[in-house]
C-alpha cells in the first residue's frame, strides 16, 4: 500500500523534504509503528522521529493518536506539538 506522507515545521527540516510517497512494510499498522519505522530509515529520519512522543499525526486531516491503525489512509501527517498564542 502506498500512502503520501507530509511533514511540517521541524519535522520537514530534519528529514529535508516536505512530503514523500512511501510503500508501507508488512508488520506496520498503526501510526507509532510507522513512526519507529520512519526513525530507522536514515539518520536524518532519525533525528526528526527519534522521539515519537512529541510528534503528533494525523490521517487523511484527521488528529489521530500513534495506536491508530492506518488503515486505508491516503495521507500522514507529521508535525510537532501545536501551541495557542
Amino acid at each position: 500500500m502506498t500512502i503520501k506522507l507530509r511533514y511540517f515545521a521541524w519535522v520537514r527540516e530534519r528529514v529535508g523534504k516536505p512530503d514523500e510517497d512511501i510503500e508501507v512494510p508488512s508488520g506496520v499498522a498503526t501510526v507509532g509503528e510507522l513512526m519507529v519505522w520512519l526513525a530507522s530509515r536514515g539518520e536524518e529520519y532519525a533525528h526528526a522521529f527519534g522521539n515519537p512522543k512529541v510528534i503528533r499525526a494525523a490521517i487523511d486531516r484527521s488528529h489521530v493518536k500513534p495506536q491508530t491503525p492506518i488503515g486505508k489512509a491516503s495521507e500522514i501527517a507529521f508535525f510537532p506539538p501545536m501551541t495557542g498564542g
